[in-house]
Protein backbone atom coordinates (compact mmCIF):
# COMPACT_ATOMS: atom_id res chain seq x y z
CA UNK A 1 0.00 0.00 0.00
CA UNK A 2 0.85 3.35 -0.97
CA UNK A 3 0.40 5.89 2.36
CA UNK A 4 0.15 9.67 1.82
CA UNK A 5 0.15 11.03 5.89
CA UNK A 6 -1.05 14.52 6.69
CA UNK A 7 -0.73 16.51 9.59
CA UNK A 8 -3.99 18.55 8.73
CA UNK A 9 -6.56 18.92 5.95
CA UNK A 10 -9.86 20.05 4.81
CA UNK A 11 -11.22 16.36 4.47
CA UNK A 12 -8.81 13.12 3.15
CA UNK A 13 -11.71 12.58 0.43
CA UNK A 14 -11.12 16.25 -0.93
CA UNK A 15 -7.50 15.46 -0.83
CA UNK A 16 -8.20 12.16 -2.93
CA UNK A 17 -9.84 13.55 -5.23
CA UNK A 18 -7.82 16.48 -6.01
CA UNK A 19 -4.98 14.47 -6.54
CA UNK A 20 -7.18 12.40 -8.92
CA UNK A 21 -8.21 15.85 -10.64
CA UNK A 22 -4.86 16.32 -11.03
CA UNK A 23 -3.66 13.45 -12.28
CA UNK A 24 -1.61 11.90 -9.81
CA UNK A 25 -1.19 8.75 -10.75
CA UNK A 26 -2.54 7.50 -7.78
CA UNK A 27 -1.18 3.88 -6.98
CA UNK A 28 -4.38 1.42 -6.37
CA UNK A 29 -4.60 1.48 -2.53
CA UNK A 30 -3.28 4.59 -2.07
CA UNK A 31 -4.43 5.65 1.74
CA UNK A 32 -4.39 9.28 2.81
CA UNK A 33 -4.29 9.85 6.26
CA UNK A 34 -4.90 12.91 8.45
CA UNK A 35 -4.52 14.24 11.79
CA UNK A 36 -7.50 17.02 11.49
CA UNK A 37 -10.02 17.33 9.11
CA UNK A 38 -10.85 20.91 9.19
CA UNK A 39 -14.42 20.19 7.01
CA UNK A 40 -14.61 16.32 7.18
CA UNK A 41 -17.90 15.34 5.26
CA UNK A 42 -19.66 12.71 5.79
CA UNK A 43 -22.80 11.68 3.90
CA UNK A 44 -24.75 13.88 1.94
CA UNK A 45 -23.43 16.68 2.95
CA UNK A 46 -23.39 16.14 6.89
CA UNK A 47 -20.59 16.90 9.14
CA UNK A 48 -18.42 14.75 10.70
CA UNK A 49 -16.97 15.56 14.42
CA UNK A 50 -13.05 14.22 15.26
CA UNK A 51 -10.93 15.54 17.64
CA UNK A 52 -7.15 16.29 16.83
CA UNK A 53 -5.53 13.44 17.13
CA UNK A 54 -8.07 11.32 18.70
CA UNK A 55 -9.57 9.35 16.38
CA UNK A 56 -8.78 7.96 12.62
CA UNK A 57 -10.05 9.75 9.52
CA UNK A 58 -8.92 8.13 5.83
CA UNK A 59 -9.61 7.60 2.61
CA UNK A 60 -8.40 4.74 0.51
CA UNK A 61 -8.24 5.67 -3.06
CA UNK A 62 -8.35 2.16 -5.51
CA UNK A 63 -9.20 1.58 -8.73
CA UNK A 64 -11.93 -1.33 -8.94
CA UNK A 65 -12.07 -1.79 -12.98
CA UNK A 66 -13.16 -5.19 -12.27
CA UNK A 67 -16.68 -4.21 -10.86
CA UNK A 68 -19.45 -3.59 -12.89
CA UNK A 69 -20.67 0.10 -11.97
CA UNK A 70 -24.43 -1.71 -11.38
CA UNK A 71 -22.38 -3.86 -8.39
CA UNK A 72 -20.48 -0.93 -6.99
CA UNK A 73 -22.03 -1.81 -3.51
CA UNK A 74 -20.10 -4.61 -2.64
CA UNK A 75 -17.33 -1.67 -1.74
CA UNK A 76 -19.87 0.05 0.54
CA UNK A 77 -20.38 -3.36 2.10
CA UNK A 78 -16.72 -4.20 2.03
CA UNK A 79 -15.70 -1.12 3.95
CA UNK A 80 -18.70 -1.31 6.41
CA UNK A 81 -17.61 -5.11 7.20
CA UNK A 82 -13.82 -4.45 7.67
CA UNK A 83 -14.22 -1.54 10.34
CA UNK A 84 -16.74 -4.01 11.71
CA UNK A 85 -14.33 -6.60 12.55
CA UNK A 86 -11.44 -4.55 13.48
CA UNK A 87 -13.54 -2.75 16.00
CA UNK A 88 -14.80 -6.27 16.99
CA UNK A 89 -11.12 -7.45 17.48
CA UNK A 90 -10.05 -4.78 19.54
CA UNK A 91 -13.03 -5.46 22.02
CA UNK A 92 -12.23 -9.53 22.41
CA UNK A 93 -8.44 -8.20 22.60
CA UNK A 94 -9.72 -6.38 25.73
CA UNK A 95 -11.71 -9.23 27.11
CA UNK A 96 -15.07 -7.59 26.32
CA UNK A 97 -16.63 -10.26 23.91
CA UNK A 98 -19.83 -9.30 25.44
CA UNK A 99 -19.35 -5.44 23.82
CA UNK A 100 -17.96 -6.57 20.77
CA UNK A 101 -21.36 -8.43 19.66
CA UNK A 102 -22.84 -5.39 19.88
CA UNK A 103 -21.03 -3.72 17.29
CA UNK A 104 -23.12 -3.97 13.82
CA UNK A 105 -23.69 -2.32 10.43
CA UNK A 106 -25.98 0.05 10.08
CA UNK A 107 -27.72 0.19 6.10
CA UNK A 108 -25.85 1.74 4.05
CA UNK A 109 -22.03 1.34 5.80
CA UNK A 110 -22.24 2.87 9.45
CA UNK A 111 -20.93 0.86 12.39
CA UNK A 112 -23.22 1.24 15.28
CA UNK A 113 -21.83 0.07 19.13
CA UNK A 114 -25.69 -0.87 20.31
CA UNK A 115 -27.56 2.29 19.40
CA UNK A 116 -24.86 4.57 18.91
CA UNK A 117 -22.40 5.62 15.94
CA UNK A 118 -18.62 4.82 15.93
CA UNK A 119 -18.20 5.17 12.51
CA UNK A 120 -18.61 6.63 9.12
CA UNK A 121 -18.29 6.46 5.67
CA UNK A 122 -18.39 8.62 2.60
CA UNK A 123 -17.55 6.56 -1.27
CA UNK A 124 -17.23 8.48 -4.43
CA UNK A 125 -16.81 6.49 -7.56
CA UNK A 126 -15.90 7.50 -10.92
CA UNK A 127 -17.64 5.16 -13.59
CA UNK A 128 -16.21 4.97 -17.31
CA UNK A 129 -18.94 2.29 -19.38
CA UNK A 130 -19.01 -0.79 -17.79
CA UNK A 131 -16.28 -0.04 -14.82
CA UNK A 132 -15.82 1.72 -12.10
CA UNK A 133 -12.04 3.54 -12.47
CA UNK A 134 -11.60 5.10 -9.27
CA UNK A 135 -13.45 4.90 -5.82
CA UNK A 136 -12.74 7.11 -3.13
CA UNK A 137 -13.80 5.42 0.89
CA UNK A 138 -13.33 8.02 3.01
CA UNK A 139 -13.34 6.95 6.56
CA UNK A 140 -14.01 8.07 10.31
CA UNK A 141 -13.74 5.77 13.22
CA UNK A 142 -14.35 7.29 16.82
CA UNK A 143 -11.21 5.52 18.96
CA UNK A 144 -9.69 8.15 21.41
CA UNK A 145 -11.98 11.31 21.93
CA UNK A 146 -13.88 10.98 25.19
CA UNK A 147 -16.66 13.88 24.38
CA UNK A 148 -18.42 15.05 21.65
CA UNK A 149 -19.85 18.55 21.29
CA UNK A 150 -21.04 18.75 17.54
CA UNK A 151 -25.27 18.40 17.71
CA UNK A 152 -24.45 14.75 16.21
CA UNK A 153 -27.26 12.54 18.07
CA UNK A 154 -25.45 9.49 18.70
CA UNK A 155 -22.31 9.62 18.80
CA UNK A 156 -19.74 7.10 20.49
CA UNK A 157 -15.93 6.19 20.64
CA UNK A 158 -13.84 2.96 21.90
CA UNK A 159 -12.81 5.01 24.85
CA UNK A 160 -16.09 5.65 25.79
CA UNK A 161 -16.90 1.42 25.65
CA UNK A 162 -13.77 0.65 27.27
CA UNK A 163 -12.38 3.13 29.36
CA UNK A 164 -8.78 3.76 27.83
CA UNK A 165 -7.25 4.77 24.92
CA UNK A 166 -6.74 2.31 21.62
CA UNK A 167 -3.83 2.11 19.29
CA UNK A 168 -4.93 4.21 16.41
CA UNK A 169 -2.08 2.66 13.89
CA UNK A 170 -3.19 -1.04 14.90
CA UNK A 171 -6.53 -0.55 14.41
CA UNK A 172 -5.88 1.00 10.50
CA UNK A 173 -3.82 -1.52 9.81
CA UNK A 174 -6.58 -4.54 10.81
CA UNK A 175 -9.26 -2.46 8.78
CA UNK A 176 -6.87 -2.25 5.36
CA UNK A 177 -5.92 -5.73 6.05
CA UNK A 178 -9.65 -6.70 6.37
CA UNK A 179 -10.65 -4.60 3.41
CA UNK A 180 -8.05 -5.47 1.11
CA UNK A 181 -8.74 -9.36 1.76
CA UNK A 182 -12.62 -8.81 0.78
CA UNK A 183 -11.48 -6.96 -2.32
CA UNK A 184 -9.31 -9.44 -3.41
CA UNK A 185 -12.55 -11.93 -2.81
CA UNK A 186 -14.52 -9.50 -5.15
CA UNK A 187 -11.73 -10.25 -7.66
CA UNK A 188 -12.33 -13.74 -7.47
CA UNK A 189 -16.09 -13.99 -7.66
CA UNK A 190 -16.88 -13.97 -4.24
CA UNK A 191 -19.14 -10.93 -4.01
CA UNK A 192 -22.07 -13.20 -2.85
CA UNK A 193 -20.23 -14.34 0.09
CA UNK A 194 -19.31 -10.67 1.20
CA UNK A 195 -22.98 -9.72 0.56
CA UNK A 196 -24.22 -12.64 2.88
CA UNK A 197 -21.92 -11.87 5.61
CA UNK A 198 -23.24 -7.75 5.10
CA UNK A 199 -26.47 -9.10 5.55
CA UNK A 200 -25.87 -11.41 8.92
CA UNK A 201 -24.28 -8.20 10.68
CA UNK A 202 -26.81 -5.62 9.35
CA UNK A 203 -28.02 -3.54 12.61
CA UNK A 204 -31.49 -4.05 13.65
CA UNK A 205 -31.73 -6.95 11.28
CA UNK A 206 -32.86 -9.57 13.85
CA UNK A 207 -36.86 -10.56 12.64
CA UNK A 208 -38.67 -8.46 14.40
CA UNK A 209 -40.50 -5.11 13.67
CA UNK A 210 -38.82 -1.43 14.55
CA UNK A 211 -40.00 2.27 13.66
CA UNK A 212 -38.51 3.88 10.05
CA UNK A 213 -39.66 7.51 9.03
CA UNK A 214 -40.48 8.30 5.41
CA UNK A 215 -41.69 11.15 3.50
CA UNK A 216 -45.10 9.82 3.99
CA UNK A 217 -44.54 9.45 8.03
CA UNK A 218 -43.51 6.67 10.53
CA UNK A 219 -44.23 3.28 10.22
CA UNK A 220 -43.08 -0.20 11.60
CA UNK A 221 -41.74 -2.76 9.68
CA UNK A 222 -38.68 -5.60 9.56
CA UNK A 223 -35.66 -5.32 7.26
CA UNK A 224 -36.29 -8.05 5.11
CA UNK A 225 -33.42 -7.78 2.22
CA UNK A 226 -30.55 -5.47 0.81
CA UNK A 227 -30.44 -5.54 -2.33
CA UNK A 228 -27.23 -5.65 -4.68
CA UNK A 229 -28.35 -2.38 -5.77
CA UNK A 230 -27.76 -1.23 -2.27
CA UNK A 231 -31.42 -0.58 -1.76
CA UNK A 232 -33.27 -1.78 1.59
CA UNK A 233 -36.27 -4.02 1.32
CA UNK A 234 -38.31 -3.30 4.39
CA UNK A 235 -41.39 -5.63 5.25
CA UNK A 236 -44.32 -3.70 7.26
CA UNK A 237 -46.68 -4.95 9.85
CA UNK A 238 -49.50 -4.70 7.21
CA UNK A 239 -47.01 -7.13 4.85
CA UNK A 240 -45.76 -4.11 2.26
CA UNK A 241 -42.92 -4.62 0.85
CA UNK A 242 -41.23 -1.13 0.44
CA UNK A 243 -37.67 -0.44 -1.51
CA UNK A 244 -35.58 2.11 -0.38
CA UNK A 245 -32.43 4.23 -1.44
CA UNK A 246 -30.59 5.67 0.87
CA UNK A 247 -31.54 8.87 2.49
CA UNK A 248 -35.34 7.85 1.11
CA UNK A 249 -36.04 6.39 4.81
CA UNK A 250 -34.61 7.16 8.76
CA UNK A 251 -34.25 4.47 11.24
CA UNK A 252 -36.10 6.06 14.51
CA UNK A 253 -34.08 5.82 17.03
Amino acid sequence: MNYIRLDSVDSTNNQARRLLDEKAGLLDFTVITTEEQTAGRGQQGNSWESERGKNLSFSIVCHPAFVHPAKQYVLSECIALAVQRALKNVLKSKGEEENAEKVSVKWPNDIYYGDKKISGTLIECDLMGKSVVNCIIGTGVNVNQQRFVSDAPNPISLYNIIRCECDRDGLLNDILKQFYAMYEDIKQGKADDIHSLYLQSLYRKDGRSYEFIDENGRFKAQIHDVEPSGRMILLTDDGERRRYEFKEVKFVL
